[in-house]
């Protein structure tokens, strides 16, 4: 489950430098070359971060960022801010718009990167696809492989979207809203059922290792994974 970052950036070759360090990163890069295009991009599908770079042409970075914020629909998107400002009083200014991060240029790739990794961890734990285990149960997102003890367990792509989510955010209750959201988006033909089905089948996968008790339900509230 790849991430989707949306990079608005006006240099071609920083766009292009941005686009390959994602790609190789695991993540999937959107490229916009002015705040204008970007808006009509997150129409069409919100991104799960934006890398936005202070200068633009049209309208500005800072300008840009408070209207993310300023959107009911969009205001939760994690923003990191690149620019070439590097005094203190920019920075607080960047972030006052509600950037969750600040880099100046020139950067690292390798620390955007990990600084992207930083903010989803806190943001959308989910979508970082690095490898976590629970209780014997080892998940890894890159490979989709899922695994007890060493034995690779076979599990549908729908279940294993869930567990990553769950095991991800463990000992947290989500709605059954909550978790449309998080795996399905905004597919407006799917209902509250789909979320008891696909959890009924996720329980059927991991009883082969004893762990189907993990996936709590919470009487009128929806589930969690129990690490206890």
């Amino acid at each position: 489950m790849a991430a989707n970052i949306l990079i608005v950036e006006d240099e071609e070759s920083i766009l292009e430098l941005i686009a390959i360090n994602l790609h190789q990163a695991g993540f999937n890069p959107i490229r916009s070359l002015n705040a204008e295009y970007a808006e009509t991009l997150i129409r069409e599908a919100l991104p799960d971060l934006i890398i936005l770079d202070w200068m633009l042409p049209g309208m500005s970075g800072v300008e840009f960022a408070k209207r993310v914020r300023g959107n009911p629909n969009t205001k939760k998107i994690p923003i990191i801010m690149l620019t070439a400002k590097s005094d203190e009083s920019n920075k607080l200014k960047g972030l006052d718009t509600g950037a969750d991060d600040y880099m100046t240029k020139p950067f690292s790739p390798k620390e955007l990167i990990a600084r992207i990794k930083a903010v989803l961890r806190r943001k959308s734990p989910e979508l970082v696809d690095e490898p976590i285990s629970i209780k014997g149960l080892a998940l890894d997102p890159n490979k989709h492989l899922l695994q007890y003890n060493n034995k690779t367990i076979t599990i549908g792509p729908t279940e294993f979207k869930l567990l990553n989510f769950f095991m991800k955010n463990p000992d947290r209750v989500f709605s059954r809203n909550q978790i449309l959201d998080k795996i399905w988006g905004n597919k407006s033909d799917i209902d509250d059922r789909t979320v008891d089905v696909h959890i009924k089948r996720l329980r059927d996968t991991l009883k082969i290792s004893g762990q189907e008790s993990l996936i709590k339900t919470i009487r009128g509230i929806g589930y969690r994974l129990s690490k206890d």
